[in-house]
């Protein structure tokens, strides 16, 4: 039984595809917060609405909230939110809103660059920046 084996630049070819969607679908926002001394990792994986993504308890004031959409191709972004948790509810203070896929950059501080929230009440600081991350 003779078995037919495929050309070298076929096989290099569908190689090259597998790994090129695995680490399509393998990216992760990774976004390192710094509020009162104490550091925390978030990580955000791809969502296909921005609707189910919930925001996170940063410390006793701030919520910290990503939104990565790879698709539809048109809306992919990445979007930092942070709010203030006031006795009201949740109050927008900071937006910021990166293409997918980002900028290369070759900084310590990842594609958004390190950025500085203050409270409005307490005078609080948080501080943030995100990677992408395969």
């Amino acid at each position: 039984m003779a078995f037919l084996l495929p050309k070298p630049a076929a096989v290099i070819r569908i190689l090259s595809l597998l790994l090129l969607s695995g680490a399509a679908c393998a990216d992760e926002v990774a976004c390192h917060t710094t509020y009162g001394g104490e550091e925390k990792l978030l990580v955000a994986k791809s969502v296909a609405s921005p609707y189910v993504v919930s925001v996170v308890q940063v410390g006793s004031y701030f919520q910290f909230r990503v939104v990565f959409q790879k698709e539809p191709r048109d809306l992919a972004s990445i979007k930092v939110y942070t709010y203030a948790d006031s006795d009201d509810g949740s109050v927008p203070i900071h937006q910021a809103t990166y293409p997918y896929p980002p900028a290369k950059t070759k900084g310590r501080y990842g594609f958004t660059g390190l950025h500085f929230v203050y409270e409005p009440v307490r005078d609080g600081e948080l501080q943030y920046w995100c990677e992408l991350r395969p």
